[in-house]
């Protein structure tokens, strides 16, 4: 457990994405089986350990120390484990050596639900502070080390010698393994061959787009080399039916079929689809808020599925039967995919349709105003001769987002952030004024600002806080000394839950405005027109 908590707190400390690599590699290369796997598998996402909840640990600790000692500093550090690693009191008797990795991991898995407790104040008891807030953080799923499950498994691609595997290789097969992932190491160390990918159902890694730039990329493409298609907004997914076995993949290859049974009984293909997920309605592609309704479930009952019918907008066809398409140049498997959707069932599965131009000057018009009724956050162009490589490569496929819309609201409550951020406030919501002169909140925002003026926000919500409401503060917010915010987002949804009636998606903090005096901010009423205006241009299927 120690070279485990050693690796995540280094990790945490780390902002290279390659000195990271480095140190995930070199622990896995120099760490023995089966502990090695399940640490790929804890930094990964595949170890969960559902009888191990935060209310558990708390208690645990409140039976230890005081509990409002407990609650002060649970506020002022922001994080679980962290609070319980560094106020855990040592134990009055000599604890037993610390516990490693594996025996924590084999532990959980034997034992009853009453019987956790126990473990876990032993295990604390052994460890020094790194070591609990370690265990803990593996116990809650709460990583959070800045290393993406990607990351990670390229680390593990490297363990190879002369780092001769590509990550792609490895995601390959990924799916047909099991932690401790012995049989993934005996192979990348040469002790054993490769793992069969055959596994029915199986995921395929996606391919990715790299963001464009017009003011360079233009000049050195061609536009009859490119297909265009609308930027969907739902979520990227990968619809798999093989064998008898039917899944639906995130785009990270998480399963997340439970959640959708209308629509995977509904796929009538043999094969593996890469789409877009979203909520349809007569033809209407409705906002993302309403799929997020269905996202983070294990299931949904029969009212959730028909208030918000799941369907796939398919744009990429990567197995039929027995034949694998992705070496195949995109225009065949485009016609090959045209064929597959008009056999599915029309309301579950609909192809993406291409959108037509002549050259890049008409295409950037209709980027910029899209027809009535397209469900534009931008556009994607592919090259008509690229095969489906995994992961990112350079220059064949391009997303070309809309210029992302922008306001400028008034600061009203911050909160402490978490791991590197909890001793600062850095999750902010902001707010518009109403018609009666008083602002409402309409959005929360924790980036797009630097280091720098992540401590000068802190600063002003220290200095100008006027009341408590646990771990948040609201801040001084009239029309002479409030602090404006630029913020920037991808678009608006109608929210009955939230008081203004709105819901940003994807909002960040583009300019802190120390310039503008906060009566200058946005109103409610040009946030709502400014939401009228997109639900006008936004939603239906349209080529």
């Amino acid at each position: 457990m120690r070279a485990f908590a050693e690796l995540l707190n280094r990790l945490a400390l780390t902002a290279s994405r390659n000195a990271k690599l480095v140190l995930v590699r070199d622990y896995l290369r120099a760490t023995g089986d089966p502990e090695r796997g399940w640490a790929l598998a804890a930094l990964t996402g595949d170890l969960v350990f559902d009888t191990a909840k935060p209310g558990l640990i708390r208690r645990a600790v409140e039976a230890r120390v005081d509990p409002v000692l407990f609650g002060w500093s649970y506020d002022y550090v922001g994080d679980l484990a962290e609070t319980v690693a560094l106020i855990w009191p040592p134990s009055a008797t000599l604890p037993n050596r610390p516990p490693d990795l594996t025996e924590v991991v084999e532990i959980l898995r034997q034992s009853g639900r009453g019987e956790i407790p126990g473990h876990i104040e032993r295990w604390l008891d052994a460890l020094e502070p790194t070591g609990r807030w370690a265990l803990l953080k593996l116990l809650t799923g709460g990583l959070r080390v800045g290393l993406s499950a990607r990351l990670a498994k390229t680390a593990a691609a490297r363990v190879a010698a002369n780092e001769a595997v590509d990550v792609a290789e490895l995601e390959e097969i990924w799916h047909a393994l099991e932690p401790p992932y012995v049989e993934l190491f005996d192979w990348l160390e040469g002790r054993g061959s490769r793992p069969s990918a055959d596994a029915p159902g199986r995921f395929r890694p996606v391919m990715l787009a790299t963001a464009l730039d017009d003011a360079v990329d233009f000049e050195r493409l061609a536009p009859g080399d490119f297909l265009a298609e609308w930027k969907w907004d739902g979520i990227r997914v990968q619809a798999v039916r093989e064998g008898g076995v039917a899944r639906l993949y995130s785009r990270t290859g998480e399963e997340i079929s439970g959640a959708f049974p209308d629509l995977m009984s509904a796929l009538a293909f043999e094969g593996a689809v890469d789409g877009e997920l979203v909520v349809l309605r007569e033809g209407q592609v409705a906002p993302l808020a309403d799929l997020q309704t269905r996202l983070n479930r294990k299931a949904a009952d029969a009212r959730l599925q028909a208030a918000s019918p799941a369907a796939i907008i398919a744009y990429d066809l990567l197995a039929e039967g027995m034949t694998d398409w992705r070496a195949a140049p995109l225009i065949e498997r485009r016609a090959a995919l045209e064929r597959l959707v008009a056999g599915g069932h029309p309301a579950r599965l609909i192809l993406s349709p291409l959108v037509p131009f002549d050259d890049w000057e008409a295409l950037a018009q209709l980027r910029a105003d899209p027809p009535v009724g397209a469900a534009a956050e931008g556009l994607m162009l592919k090259r008509r001769d690229s095969p489906y490589l995994a992961g990112r490569p350079k220059g064949p496929w391009f997303k070309w987002k809309r210029d992302p819309h922008v306001i400028d609201a008034v600061l009203m409550y911050a909160q402490r952030g978490h791991g590197k951020r909890s001793s600062f406030y850095s999750d902010f919501t902001f707010g518009v004024w109403t018609a009666d002169g008083a602002l409402t909140p309409v959005g929360k925002a924790y980036f797009g600002f630097t280091d720098a003026e992540l401590k000068q926000l802190d600063t002003f919500v220290r200095d100008h806080t006027v009341e408590r409401f646990g771990p948040v503060r609201a801040v001084r917010a009239g029309p002479d000394n409030g602090l404006v915010l630029e913020i920037a987002f991808e678009g608006l949804q109608r929210s009955p839950r939230h008081k203004s009636g709105v819901a940003m998606r994807f909002p960040r903090i583009s300019r802190i405005r120390w310039d503008k005096p906060a009566a200058d901010a946005a109103t409610l009423e040009e946030v709502m027109a400014l939401l009228a205006a997109i639900e006008r241009s936004g939603g239906r299927l349209v080529g």
